[in-house]
């Protein structure tokens, strides 16, 4: 199988790694961060307007570069290398892939919205009980005229804080873990009975609970038919659950390139510990996972086009990410030794990033029981 990409696509690449080289450093990042609104609208801008990335994912005919998961895992990887916060996965790849995927009659004026970068999006679907399962729904969205009301809580939303909409998962029938009877509906966050607490990840990144109160929206809230939401949201969930895999390439490249150049200046006995070969053997083991995890993203994000292989593909990326980002990110801080951690060094930052990224979306045993019981189905 071909894994080599095209010169627009090399081009896309380029054009973002060299942006963020310049404007996206370590230590502009954690002024940005560590201070509000925690992310910086400037650079959301420049995405917007000069390189032109939010529009990576889309058709020429949408006011896109014609691109598709491809870009958007090329685009994620060079977010990674920088660990940028702005929300790109959610607004593009999620609220993007909502609107694309659903049949929605206003997706090309929102869309068009999206790459304008006036648009801002965050994915309301996890509950207090859900635990992984995208089923477990007991938010209420309740027909009331031509419209709906909705009633519910979600947790962690991430960049809800910098939302100017949501897409909520609610319930329009069924029971609370069936998968029929699950809507998904676009709600801007300044609508009346829409409270947040918001709140800073570990990560540098940002989040929020949100409560909806009797959240009056009207039918064109609605993505998609009625109570039939779930396998939207499982291929959408399955293209972020990928594009994460994307930018954990980055955060994994850069975690192996630290350790590494870090190991040749460190000395102990006179001689730098690269030298020594039981830390070679981890180093090796280190690019090895890496290697994998490559491999195993270039091959999910070919596949996402096949509605039969798509969420294997994605559950099997996303094991060797979450193995890959444990072992890495673990011995990464343990050559580092101590000062690995400190806020100072980019490393515990990186580390940090891959910790959250191993549960995003389902940790490594959530989906290594959905590719066993994908698997198992397929038999059958």
């Amino acid at each position: 199988m071909d894994f080599s990409f095209t010169e627009e696509q090399s081009m896309l690449r380029d054009t973002v790694a060299s942006y963020l080289a310049d404007t996206y450093t370590f230590e502009q990042r954690r002024a940005v961060v560590g201070k509000e609104p925690g992310w910086n609208p400037g650079v959301w801008k420049a995405f917007a307007e000069e390189l032109g990335i939010l529009g990576a994912p889309f058709s020429e005919e949408l006011g896109g570069l014609g691109g598709g998961p491809i870009e958007n895992m090329i685009v994620m990887e060079e977010l990674g290398k920088a660990l940028v916060v702005e929300p790109y996965l959610p607004t593009v790849v999620i609220g993007g892939g909502f609107l694309k995927h659903s049949g929605h009659g206003q997706a090309a004026d929102l869309i068009g919205e999206i790459i304008a970068g006036t648009a801002v999006y965050a994915f309301a679907y996890a509950e207090p009980k859900g635990r992984y399962n995208l089923a477990a729904v007991s938010t209420s969205a309740k027909k009331d005229g031509d419209g709906y009301v909705i009633n519910g809580q979600k947790a962690v939303v991430v960049g809800g804080p910098w939302a100017t909409h949501l897409i909520v998962t609610a319930r329009t029938g069924g029971g609370e873990r069936e998968q029929q009877g699950i809507s998904a509906f676009i709600v801007p966050t300044d609508a009346q009975g829409v409270s947040t607490r918001d709140y800073p990840t570990v990560d540098g990144g940002r989040a929020s609970e949100v409560t909806f109160e009797n959240v009056r929206v009207g039918a064109e809230a609605l993505l998609g038919p009625e109570g039939q939401g779930f396998p939207l949201i499982e291929r959408v969930v399955d293209e972020a659950v990928v594009a994460t895999c994307g930018e954990a390439l980055g955060v994994l490249r850069r975690l192996h390139e630290g350790t590494l150049e870090y190991t040749k200046q460190r000395k102990q006995f006179g001689a730098p510990i690269s030298s020594f070969q039981v830390l070679q053997h981890r180093m090796v083991d280190m690019f090895i996972n890496v290697e994998q995890s490559i491999s195993m993203t270039y091959m999910a994000t070919i596949k996402l086009g096949d509605d039969a292989e798509r969420a294997k593909a994605a559950s099997a990326a996303k094991v060797q990410i979450g193995k890959a980002c444990r072992f890495v990110g673990q011995n990464a801080i343990q050559l580092h030794g101590g000062m690995g951690m400190t806020e100072e060094m980019a490393i515990g930052h990186y580390f940090k990033r891959a910790t959250l990224i191993e549960s995003a979306f389902g940790n490594t045993d959530h989906h290594l029981a959905r590719y066993e019981f994908l698997s198992l189905g397929q038999a059958a």
